[in-house]
């Protein structure tokens, strides 16, 4: 079958013939239909992580949003049969530790991560291998297409846990949102669903015009070239009144977002990292520790979701209150995954983009 290959870090991967994955006894064998394009493969194509311990090895297929058809399942599988249609987080779990065992999986003790990991081979292919299939998939409504599920991928599953699960939000809140790319955008459209009031920050326009067609309520261009550029804590209190935002996102992971999303908080407020730092910051951030202190900020992390809670995000598919496939922006080949992970190193894609296996 054919798959994405890491070859060496920041070069273009290979595309290339590799062997068919077989099930494990707990597995199964999806066929690719779709899988999205995420700024953690370009994290992971970068070489970032090490700081971490978190560095995908040379000769990873990466990809880790796909959803497809099952072709071949392992003896000890019972949910998932031949022909289901289903969907696959990244984060997988085994099903038997107590963090899964309390529906956190996405921390699971001894999980693996999709497309990240050597005994987790990603869905930059024709084919990916599921391990402990009766916990980790997800099976399809029938209503929503493999484009539209790989459009959720990690970004809006995350988005949607860090703002329903994580952060103590509450309707008429406001949200402020740094970053507008695929996660980003994710945060902004999940926010307004929630029915939070939505200040989302970007440097790009077009995006800026994204978000606002996604929810949100007031939007904020940075302009860092400027000697004026507005200072976006401030702004963001001039926009929302009172002392700050209830919640900020920072969806993009540098120490500027990290830094105004803290800093543009109300008292008692709350901040969510979503974006992974580059190898300029290394996974280390300075912050106001004693202001946070001072005024009971909240620090709050969020990976992906946990198996045992998507159905309330499909049923929010179902009934038309989230449409992810809005965000979707293009739909490519898997010999075009290359060129648009290199895209990404001056923030050159918009929305999310999807690897369509018809293509």
């Amino acid at each position: 079958m054919r798959a994405a290959v890491l070859k060496a870090y920041g070069e273009p991967l290979s595309i290339e013939d590799v062997p068919e994955p077989t099930p494990e006894p707990h597995g199964v064998v999806v066929e690719t239909e779709a899988c999205g394009i995420c700024r953690s493969d370009w994290h992971a194509w970068q070489g970032h992580g090490e700081w971490a311990d978190d560095q995908v090895p040379i000769g990873q297929i990466l990809g880790h949003e796909p959803a497809g058809t099952v072709i071949a399942t392992g003896e000890q599988v019972r949910g998932i049969e031949q022909g289901d249609r289903i969907a696959v987080p990244f984060n997988l779990g085994r099903g038997h530790c107590e963090f899964c065992q309390n529906g956190h999986g996405n921390v699971c003790e001894n999980g693996i991560s999709l497309g990240f990991e050597a005994n987790a081979p990603g869905a930059f292919a024709e084919q990916v291998h599921v391990p402990y299939a009766d916990y980790n998939a997800v099976h399809l409504p029938k209503n929503v297409s493999s484009v539209e599920m790989a459009g959720l991928g990690c970004r809006f599953v995350t988005a949607y846990h860090a703002l329903a699960h994580r952060a103590d939000l509450t309707p008429g809140d406001w949200v402020a949102v740094h970053g507008c790319g695929g996660v980003g955008l994710s945060a902004v459209h999940v926010a307004d669903a929630l029915g939070a009031n939505v200040v989302a920050v970007d440097m790009d326009d077009g995006k800026l015009d994204t978000a606002r067609e996604l929810g949100a309520d007031e939007t904020i261009q940075v302009e860092p070239a400027r000697a004026d550029a507005a200072d976006v804590p401030t702004a963001i209190r001039n926009l929302v009144g009172g002392d700050g935002a209830h919640v900020s996102v920072d969806a993009l992971g540098i120490a500027e977002t990290c830094r105004n999303s803290i800093d543009c908080l109300r008292k008692r407020g709350q901040h969510v990292q979503l974006g992974l730092t580059t190898d300029e910051e290394r996974g280390e951030v300075s912050l106001p520790t004693d202001a946070m202190t001072m005024r009971e900020i909240t620090f709050l992390g969020s990976r992906g979701m946990p198996q045992t809670r998507y159905g309330e995000l499909l049923r929010m598919l179902d009934r038309d209150v989230l449409s992810p496939g809005k965000l979707v922006t293009k739909t490519v080949s898997l010999e075009d995954v290359p060129d648009r992970l290199d895209a990404m190193n001056d923030f050159g894609t918009s929305g999310i983009e999807v690897v369509e296996f018809s293509r």
